[in-house]
């Protein structure tokens, strides 16, 4: 692991047995509230799309809202919130999508992204990959051009790189953590 990831790594609370016994929740609220952390954690994010002509990015509720914001700013693009079903006032579209236990639907408004417009997908962790396959879909259902998907942490050990990766969209995180 690099000086960086070590550090972001830091900067990161492991939970143990959180929110069922055996998983470690890898909570980023210790990173957000780290200035010089999240400072850093959104700088490598955007690095790698500097110069790429990005219209938006889409963020998963809610600490995707808060780096996908970060980030959209960073790039100018605009931002599109991905949410639980009922929590959007406008017309939408949504999704059924699988979780690590269970099933659950998100959505969108239908006017959010144009067909065609390049899109980055952004959250703070991917772990199953079930959230972020669904919320691909749900863009690509109306048109987006999903250029890639950025994460602070990634699960490998779980497989949601991979499951991202066959859909054809490039994936970059920032640390890796062993084990739930």
């Amino acid at each position: 692991m690099s000086n960086f990831a070590l550090e972001l790594a830091s900067s990161i609370r492991s939970i143990p047995d959180y929110p069922k016994p055996g998983i470690i929740f890898r909570d980023i609220t210790t990173l957000l509230g780290n200035p010089r952390a999240f400072r850093r954690a959104v700088d490598e994010l955007v690095q790698p799309y500097a110069g790429l002509k990005v219209g938006k990015v889409a963020g998963m509720e809610a600490r995707g809202f808060i780096l996908g914001g970060a980030l959209a700013h960073q790039l100018s693009a605009g931002f599109v919130p991905i949410r639980k079903k009922g929590k959007l006032p406008h017309e939408t579209v949504s999704i059924a999508y699988s979780l690590e236990y269970g099933v659950d639907e998100m959505e969108m408004h239908i006017d959010a992204v144009e067909p065609g417009e390049k899109v980055i997908l952004c959250d703070d962790l991917i772990a199953t990959g079930g959230t972020a396959v669904g919320a691909v879909q749900l863009l690509r259902k109306i048109g987006a051009n999903v250029v890639s998907a950025c994460f602070v942490i990634d699960l490998p050990d779980l497989g949601g790189r991979q499951k991202l990766e066959a859909l054809g969209v490039e994936v970059r995180t920032l640390v890796e953590f062993s084990g739930h």
